[in-house]
């Protein structure tokens, strides 16, 4: 006999659904595990040989043949214990063999018998609704699996457990999904003294999602500035918070079952290797700029990155996604960020102040910046300086807007920007305007034009520049409510898209 039970392995986000076979026959006395498994695959024989002498189930003195089907598919993870064990119960008809084939499991397995919760939890559910199976997993996994919501979750704490329930000695209630959790920093825009253009700028990048650059000495508020954006972004949508957590899932993310709807904010170190920020390493994993999907990436000291990593950047940029490719896999992950990049105008920091700037001044401005190629610096659609704040503004009373105020016109902006893409199945925003919808909705007025091709000649914009140019037009037009483009909406954008160091910055 030849029982069957279900499981996944992922591909990227992706999980394909994997059938375990398991035949006890007649034979020299042994566990054997096929189909491609890796060493942590492997280890399951005796992971789950233990557990059911836990339980006091004795294997039989047959062979025991444990199929992963399909067997060329790479199988990775430690999650494989509790469907090869389930597997196993119903081959010794210790549980009724078609329970098995109803639901898809997922979980490891402690010497005990006792359920480990696993990274994965809900792609793992989403491709047990797609097949129309019920998911058994650790308890532990259960509340951020049952977020589905379109199939039953059952989360056990131990293999007997799910022995008893399938007896009908002690039933598992289905699990409950987490708790929504929100954003535990707080953080408000009125607590930046000063910096107005560079608030402006961060309302225009979160409205049309346009990536932005910052310019200035130390300690004149950079990251202070790019920490607060994600309090002014609308709150992710069921589906981008469904799609996002499914990301942070795999990478173990997920905080007891609980799904945010706080857009992810991912600033990592200047020293991060090229496989943390684009994804690869061990099983391929998500990088960073997949862990920002739907939210920010923030990079520091954006000079201080590997020239290598930065040129990584230029593709998921403009495509949305990123493709990790190794020898033995090609793994797709989504990566449709908002980059807010900072850096001191050069190595010392101090080159626009005369008295504090070194000698080399202002060779080394050009010299710094030039470590971020004219590509990746041309994918900015806006550039800011940020000047010093005076000691005076310092110790005043806030007097800026606060978040929720501007927060309210950004999701204004983004929901004329909703219903401009309403007819196209996916939500967009201007930052994704290109071809004929760009020149239907965002070229300018007469007016409009004759200065965006004015300023297209005196700096010599590239392609690529001047379409960004008109994206970000068509965003401030947006927050003040206008129907078309007009002069003053492109003269703002051409503004930001020419840094005032301009002279340092290539691109």
């Amino acid at each position: 006999m030849i029982s069957r039970a279900y499981t996944v392995a992922f591909e990227g986000v992706e999980p394909r659904i994997v059938e375990v076979q398991c035949a006890v026959t007649p034979g020299m006395p042994g566990f054997s595990l096929v189909g491609l498994p890796d060493k942590a695959v492997s280890e399951a024989r005796d992971r789950v040989r233990t557990a059911l002498t836990a339980l006091r189930i004795a294997l039989p003195s047959r062979k025991i043949t444990v199929n992963l089907s399909p067997a060329d598919l790479p199988k990775e993870g430690s999650h494989f214990d509790l469907p090869i064990a389930f597997a196993l119960l119903a081959a010794l008809e210790i549980i009724p063999p078609d329970a098995a084939e109803r639901y898809l499991a997922f979980g490891e397995l402690s010497l005990d018998g006792t359920l480990v919760p696993v990274v994965g939890a809900l792609p793992a559910a989403m491709a047990a609704a797609e097949e129309d199976r019920g998911l058994i997993c650790p308890a532990g996994s259960g509340a951020e699996a049952a977020w589905i919501g379109a199939t039953e979750v059952l989360g056990a704490e131990s293999l007997g457990a799910i022995v008893r329930h399938f007896t009908g000695q002690a039933p598992i209630t289905p699990a409950e999904p987490g708790e929504v959790t929100g954003d535990p920093h707080h953080r408000d825009l009125s607590d930046v003294r000063g910096q107005e253009r560079a608030k402006r700028a961060l309302e225009i990048a979160a409205a049309g999602r346009h990536h932005l650059f910052l310019v200035g000495t130390p300690g004149s508020g950079k990251s202070m500035l790019a920490a607060r954006l994600p309090s002014i972004l609308p709150p992710l949508t069921a589906p981008e918070a469904l799609e996002t957590s499914m990301i942070h899932s795999l990478s173990g993310l997920l905080s007891e079952g609980g799904i945010s709807r706080v857009r992810p904010f991912r600033e990592p170190h200047h020293t991060a290797s090229m496989a943390a920020i684009v994804g690869g390493g061990r099983g391929s994993k998500p990088g960073e700029i997949s862990l920002a999907h739907n939210g920010v990436l923030f990079l520091d000291e954006l000079p201080e990155f590997p020239r290598t990593v930065l040129e990584t950047l230029r593709q998921p940029i403009e495509t949305g996604e990123v493709v990790v490719s190794r020898a033995n896999a090609h793994v797709r992950y989504p990566a449709r960020f908002l980059l807010i990049a900072a850096a001191n105008p050069c190595r010392c920091g101090y080159m626009p102040e005369p008295a504090r700037a070194c000698a080399r001044a202002p060779a080394c401005g050009a010299e710094y910046l030039s470590r971020i190629s004219g590509p990746l610096m041309d994918r900015f659609d806006l550039r800011v300086e940020v000047p010093p704040v005076a000691f005076s503004d310092l110790g005043a009373a806030p007097t800026g807007e606060r978040s929720p105020v501007v927060a309210d016109r950004v999701a204004m902006a983004r929901e004329v920007q909703a219903e401009r893409f309403a007819g196209d199945g996916v939500a967009r925003l201007n930052a994704d305007l290109q071809g004929e919808m760009l020149e239907r909705v965002a070229t300018p007025d007469t007016a409009g034009r004759e200065l965006l091709t004015q300023a297209a000649e005196r700096v010599g914009l590239s392609a690529r520049g001047y379409h960004r140019i008109l994206r970000v037009a068509r965003t401030i037009a947006d927050l003040d409510g206008a129907e078309a483009v007009g002069r003053d909406h492109v003269a703002e954008a051409i503004g930001f898209r020419l840094s005032a160091l301009r002279d340092s910055v290539p691109g």
